[in-house]
């Protein structure tokens, strides 16, 4: 099967320059104000090439995923399909049903320009590069609401700390200390922001990356279920559904913050809200700035039609081009994979991330370091654990303990 793709990505090479126009059904989860506004940006690149984006988008991660594995699985594949950076694809690859796009890399020169080089790392498998990454994305930020804390008459917080000990006076003044969705992948996510912000970088990787159990049922874990105990309380009134919807709380003034990845900048600029006015990021929870190298990735089904195949080699080459990384990064509110990019326009925020990238503060993602199989069981434990308030921080570690010795 490996020699069929390394075949059909020759064939594709050849052939894009002469191609003619062709639909290519892109697959994506980038439905909120924000997400819809940047994937525009490579939609208007590609059909630029005289190529048409059929969109097919589903909104939230968790719902896409299995109806582009049934789909590619079923025979019935589409021309793109977007996952995170890391292993949702390993089993795609090993079946044969994905493109190998290494001479496209190879031709763009990804391989010197792709920074950190851990994120095409992510699309490589023995050897081979199978997916295009578009961006950099972080969940280790803290997004503060200059609105709610002048409204509740108290100092604009400036880290973890001060953010859990400023509840009370929002709760007076009749706010949400914390916005936060009802959806698992939410609440882990902003379990693992706390193990990366409070503790030492080498305790996050020694759990997620190590798998080792002492450490993820030791007392320097235990601290971070207390302080996922109190987000479970400083969030018990926030009754959203979506994180774009828990963002919107922050917008508006409804709630004191939200833990969540930088992909909320762009509902901060749909909004037309300017960082550093009227919301704060601090990235690491304002306690130890770093960043997760996350993010979104593109891959191309093994398919048949060789025009197809040349409309998904020009989209692959498009993506990481500087002006598609340009426009579509500033309105996701992520990071170009490129480190050789004009980012002038970038705001208060992204100026942090580029500062931290560039500084080398970074992390691994868990999506990296752990299957899909252990973040859905990961999922479970905390949508629980924020939805019951009687399952004790210690239950819950316990719990975790026992999901980290399964992983693998």
């Amino acid at each position: 099967m490996k020699r069929i793709s390394k075949l059909l990505a020759a064939t594709a090479i050849v052939a894009a320059s002469g191609a003619s126009a062709t639909e290519l059904e892109v697959m994506h989860w980038w439905t909120s104000g924000g997400e819809a506004a940047a994937v525009t940006e490579i939609a208007n690149a590609f059909n630029a090439s005289g190529n048409t984006w059929v969109d097919a988008a589903i909104a939230g991660g968790d719902n896409a995923r299995p109806v582009m594995v049934s789909r590619i699985v079923g025979g019935d594949p589409m021309g793109a399909f977007q996952f995170n950076h890391g292993r949702q694809a390993e089993e795609l690859i090993e079946a044969g049903l994905l493109r190998d796009i290494t001479d496209i890399a190879e031709a763009e020169g990804w391989t010197e320009l792709v920074n950190p080089p851990s994120l095409l790392a992510s699309c490589t498998v023995d050897g081979r590069i199978y997916c295009a990454p578009v961006n950099i994305h972080s969940w280790q930020w803290l997004w503060v609401s200059h609105k709610a804390y002048e409204d509740a008459g108290v100092p604009v917080p400036t880290n973890w700390t001060e953010f859990v000990g400023s509840a009370d006076a929002l709760e007076a003044a009749g706010k949400i200390p914390m916005a936060m969705g009802q959806q698992g992948w939410q609440q882990a996510g902003a379990f693992s922001v706390l193990i990366a912000s409070l503790l030492p970088s080498e305790i996050y990787t020694k759990v997620y990356g190590d798998k080792d159990t002492a450490v993820a049922g030791g007392p320097e874990v235990a601290s971070v279920f207390k302080a996922a105990d109190d987000a479970r309380s400083m969030a018990a009134n926030s009754n959203v559904q979506n994180w774009n919807d828990a963002t919107a709380m922050v917008i508006k003034g409804d709630a004191g913050g939200q833990i969540m990845g930088d992909w909320a900048q762009g509902e901060m600029a749909v909004a037309q809200v300017t960082a550093g006015e009227d919301y704060s990021c601090l990235p690491g929870l304002g306690m130890n700035p770093r960043l997760s190298t996350g993010g979104d990735a593109f891959y191309f089904p093994v398919l048949s039609d060789e025009d197809q195949i040349a409309a998904q080699t020009e989209l692959a080459r498009l993506m990481l081009r500087p002006e598609t990384q340009v426009a579509f990064n500033l309105k996701k509110g992520s990071l170009p994979v490129r480190g050789d990019v004009n980012l002038d326009a970038a705001n208060d925020c992204m100026a942090k991330g580029l500062d931290l990238l560039k500084a080398g503060a970074l992390l691994p993602d868990t999506n990296q370091l752990v299957t899909p199989d252990t973040q859905d069981q990961l999922k479970t434990l905390f949508t629980e654990f924020f939805a019951d308030a009687s399952m004790s921080p210690e239950d819950a570690q316990a719990e975790f303990v026992k999901i980290i010795d399964r992983a693998d």
